[in-house]
């Protein structure tokens, strides 16, 4: 079976504010195979973490179904919540957490918590992201700085 990892951030400038979310997929020998970076006009910090963990499950399974997929993130509350650690309060994480849960077989799915200096590409996504919300703009993946091998 292949194993994809996903990378995954989000950011808000002010909480909430500007905000948007990044995500890459690599494969096992690191190679970047997709990104997504998604401006998310106003929203929580939250919020844009769990968008970029959406997007990077979609990432996935749009380039494998079938495999099992290690998510990093450098949000300990993403990380607990979706490994059912910790309860999920607030409405708008519940319905970002079960949709995050539909995109593929939760047995297929492992949640890693890695520190934020090891989450610089996603980080970088995400930036660029909230860049494009704030220039009222699409994100263009042609100008990203981080970018899926050919």
């Amino acid at each position: 079976m292949t194993t994809l990892f996903v990378e995954a951030d989000g950011g808000s400038r002010g909480n909430p504010g500007i905000a948007g979310s990044g995500a890459l997929v690599r494969n096992e020998a690191g190679q970047i195979l997709a990104t997504k970076a998604t401006p998310l006009g106003k929203a929580s910090n939250n919020v844009a973490e769990y968008t970029g963990l959406i997007e990077g499950l979609r990432l996935a399974r749009d380039l494998d179904p079938q495999a099992s997929v290690e998510v990093k993130l450098d949000s300990k509350l993403v990380v607990e919540q979706m490994s059912g650690r910790w309860k999920i309060k607030h409405e708008d994480m519940k319905r970002l957490a079960a949709e995050a849960a539909t995109i593929l077989p939760p047995m297929q799915v492992r949640y890693t918590w890695i520190p934020r200096k090891d989450n610089g590409d996603a980080d970088a996504l995400s930036n660029e992201a909230m860049d494009a919300c704030a220039a009222g703009s699409a994100w263009d993946p042609s100008r990203s700085r981080i970018r899926p091998v050919a």
